[in-house]
């Protein structure tokens, strides 16, 4: 079922889904060939809601599936030249749809972050606090995770290349860059917590 629509500007809608339906039910929606012949080669049950769910959200805002492709470095766009990025995790899925250039990241919030966060955390560790020690990785790597999307050629490393500007919990917004090479660009960073899950999306 669609959960949650959000307009951070004017130009950008975030719709989120909860994934409650059985996989007959979320069938029932056109799919190209392309579309039919990846759900063939998927395993997962939850990979195959996910990526239905995300076809609903796409008809919630007036799109078929006709009209997302996906270039050769795994990037999805839309043929009306409207930028999309697209997130799901377990029984939650989201896009970001814009004029602007986005991002978006959806994760479930677990311990077990803690012990990867020397992979991805760089100077963020001066900010961050034993409290919500969870929640903030989870922002962090969500945060990345979106930049890493919008980033045109790839190469980034998350600990590197992706630096997130100081957050406390109750902001609900940061800034990110992406700083490689040429490429500095500084990004609005928005989250926020949707029962167990942090929704995160970058827009410029």
């Amino acid at each position: 079922m669609l959960y949650k629509t959000i307009k951070p500007n004017k130009n950008t809608t975030v719709l989120v889904w909860k994934i409650t339906e059985e996989k007959d039910f979320l069938e029932n929606i056109h799919l190209n060939e392309n579309s039919k012949n990846r759900i063939s080669r998927m395993k997962s049950e939850v990979h195959i809601k996910g990526f239905l769910s995300v076809r609903h959200l796409l008809a919630e805002l007036g799109y078929t599936d006709n009209d997302l492709f996906y270039t050769e470095d795994g990037k999805p766009h839309l043929k009306d030249g409207k930028r999309i990025s697209i997130s799901h995790s377990f029984n939650f899925s989201s896009i970001i749809v814009s004029n602007q250039v986005i991002g978006i990241d959806i994760e479930k919030n677990r311990p077990k972050i803690i012990r990867i966060a020397d992979k991805f955390v760089g100077n963020e560790t001066k900010f961050l606090t034993e409290k919500d020690l969870v929640k903030q990785l989870t922002v962090i790597w969500g945060a990345k995770e979106s930049l890493f999307k919008i980033h045109p050629d790839g190469g980034l490393l998350f600990k590197h290349h992706l630096p997130i500007e100081a957050f406390k919990i109750e902001d609900k917004e940061t800034k990110g860059w992406i700083k490689k090479d040429n490429f500095y660009e500084v990004f609005t960073i928005h989250f926020e917590f949707i029962e167990e899950f942090t929704l995160v999306y970058a827009v410029n």
